[in-house]
């Protein structure tokens, strides 16, 4: 069964692609007309770009978790919403069902209610990738209060700095978090970052590994006393009731923190209405998804993809998504085939990291497991080598697979540039073709267009679309600056593309001071800035070079003062500092000592050199004259890890 707002040609695809860019309003508000809405919207569009301001559905009244959970219990539930395969296979497989999330979302909105929790209050989430993430998710989103995911592998001072920068006062997290054959004390490293916080209330924290915690009396509650006591409050004669807080369509619905080309995270804030149109529109349309389809987002619900595409599109599709907790190796190779086969699971949606990792197994994971059931493949993170596409379309896909490419960010809330599968043409290592509703373009470096087919230049976006980030938390400006300045009445992506003769867009990687390493933009300053806190640090240079696995992997250079320990013991340190300062998840992945940086004589750092080198281009570095001292190139690449 499909969707109202669903395209199922190429021909249906070219007609609602021009009545987009003629007549946005119109085309938005006939998808829109398609979710529950206490009260219509006044004004579908209203936007300029030079502040920048951005409304979707003003006016419009609703609340989101009645559009992903009770709009569909009379039709849908007993239905499977989520279906949770544990990190250890011997663990119980959990389904719940819509009727099932509808009362734990209600439960723990009575939970947060019960704690002081209110409409606009920010609620910091740390878990482990459980049902109960998507349950505290939802149920913040239920009670009109911000939440804001912190991926499970930051450290203590990440989550230090984004509860200031949230000004939360409210957390939910884990005793521990099971990652493959390890154990993440996550309520511990809550502990460490809020040494010296003033303005968290209320740490409620889920029971998960067993893992020994210190519970602070008047701060530190458990999920599992709270929720038994939250059950006698909702549930009245076998009926479950907690009322949704009715919330404008632009009142803020989350922010989540990404890396930027400074070293202080940026929280993008997206808001309800738009937010929840776009992700269930382009879910629907990306992976075609059919009601009856079992749909597996193998992200990280502490990333953009893992809010849009396990939790948010395909639950406002009415849709059944699988929840992954581990990693794609552990107990085997063969992990993510053994889910599809058990679930019989019809769409895969991973990133190109993963099946990279996954093609250094060989085939022999793959033996036994019955694929069949998949109709769609799709990546996403980065742009996927070619390589890693025809493994995929071959081993996994059989050949009768579409595998869609995705290109999105944090800031877009969901997918903008896509194949959609079997309706528009795939093309290996392409995202192709815009979803209508988005309009890129390519500007050279002056912010001129370019115009006319094949093409290169940086890619940027003509218009809004409806799940358009609408600042960064508590710093406007810094979300002109860093989206808006760059060319006027644009929103710049940071990225660079190609364009071939049909119009097909194909990611080049991005053209500001941010990694891509294995699909999560890593800011270089963020790690130099860590580097440099190590004591023995006299200055750091970050640059990305290709990594077979990764795509990107971390080049670090580093100036070290003092004679402790030797060069193994040095880069262990400042790998360990770099650890606990943002998360081993910024680890550089080669540390080379440097005597001096390369600089120019105004003392800006020549990255461009330094990409050179860590890429083995050491023949062609190019005009190095304007260097004050120019000497210093040749022994770094002399010394070329």
């Amino acid at each position: 069964m499909s969707y109202p707002y669903q395209f199922k040609s190429l021909d249906e695809y070219k007609v609602a692609y021009k009545k987009s860019t003629e007549d946005p309003s119109g085309f938005w508000s006939q998808v829109a007309e398609n979710f529950l809405w206490r009260k219509k919207w006044d004004k579908t569009l209203q936007w300029n770009f030079t502040e920048p301001s951005v409304k979707w559905f003003e006016g419009g009244k609703l609340n989101i978790t009645e559009n992903c959970i009770d709009r569909h219990l009379e039709e849908l539930g007993d239905k499977p919403a989520m279906i949770w395969e544990p990190n250890n296979p011997e663990d119980r497989v959990r389904v719940v069902t819509y009727n099932r999330l509808h009362k734990r979302v209600c439960q723990f909105a009575q939970v947060l209610k019960n704690n002081g929790v209110k409409k606009g209050d920010r609620v910091c989430i740390y878990m482990g990738m459980v049902p109960e993430l998507a349950y505290a998710v939802l149920g913040c989103a239920r009670i009109g209060a911000i939440h804001s995911v912190i991926f499970g592998g930051f450290s203590a001072q990440s989550i230090a700095d984004r509860l200031e920068d949230a000004s939360a006062e409210y957390i939910v997290t884990c005793d521990g978090a099971y990652r493959g054959e390890k154990i993440i004390p996550l309520k511990d490293v809550i502990d460490d970052a809020l040494i010296g916080n003033k303005t968290v209330k209320r740490v409620i924290v889920y029971t998960r590994t067993r893992t020994p915690v210190s519970m602070i009396k008047g701060r530190d509650v458990w999920w599992e006393d709270e929720m038994e006591h939250a059950e006698s409050q909702i549930e009245k004669d076998n009926v479950v009731s907690f009322p949704a807080v009715e919330m404008d369509a632009e009142d803020p619905l989350f922010i989540l923190y990404t890396s930027g080309s400074t070293g202080k995270p940026k929280g993008v804030v997206h808001t309800i209405g738009g937010y929840m149109v776009f992700t269930a529109y382009s879910f629907v349309n990306v992976f075609q998804y059919q009601k009856s389809q079992v749909h597996f987002c193998t992200a990280d619900i502490g990333w953009i993809t893992g809010h849009s595409y396990i939790v948010y599109g395909p639950l406002a599709a009415g849709g059944t998504s699988v929840m992954f907790e581990g990693i794609p190796t552990w107990p085997d190779a063969g992990r993510f085939w053994d889910i599809v086969d058990r679930h019989k699971v019809n769409i895969l949606y991973t990133a190109p990291t993963a099946i990279r990792s996954l093609m250094g197994f060989g085939l022999k994971p793959l033996e036994g497991k019955d694929l069949s059931s998949l109709k769609v493949l799709g990546t996403v993170g980065e742009p996927i080598n070619e390589e890693a596409w025809h493994w995929y379309d071959e081993n996994i896909g059989k050949g009768k697979c579409p595998i869609v490419d995705t290109w999105w960010q944090t800031e877009t809330g969901g997918i903008l540039i896509s194949n959609m599968a079997g309706i528009t043409p795939a093309k290996p290592t392409y995202a192709t073709l815009p979803l209508p509703g988005v309009e890129p373009l390519l500007v050279d470096e002056n912010g001129v267009e370019v115009k006319g087919n094949p093409a290169s230049g940086n890619l940027c976006i003509r218009a809004p679309w409806p799940s358009i980030l609408r600042t960064t938390y508590g710093d406007h400006d810094r979300c002109r600056q860093t989206y808006f300045s760059a060319y006027p009445n644009l929103y710049f992506t940071g990225d660079g593309a190609l364009r071939d003769e049909e119009g097909n867009y194909r990611i080049t990687g991005r053209v500001d001071d941010v990694l891509n390493v294995s699909g999560h933009r890593i800011g270089t300053a963020e790690v130099e800035n860590a580097i440099n806190m190590h004591s023995g640090v006299v200055e750091s240079a970050v640059v990305g070079y290709h990594h077979d696995v990764k795509g990107q992997g971390i080049y670090a250079y580093v100036i070290f003062q003092g004679t402790h320990g030797d060069e193994t013991s040095r880069r262990n340190d400042i790998l360990q500092t770099v650890s606990r300062i943002i998360g081993p998840i910024a680890k550089p992945d080669k540390i080379q000592f440097v005597a001096a940086l390369p600089k120019t004589r105004s003392g800006k750092i020549m990255r461009r050199i330094l990409r050179k080198i860590a890429e083995g281009e050491t023949s062609n570095l190019g005009d190095t004259t304007t260097l004050l001292d120019p000497t210093v190139v040749e022994a770094i690449a002399g010394g070329k890890l």
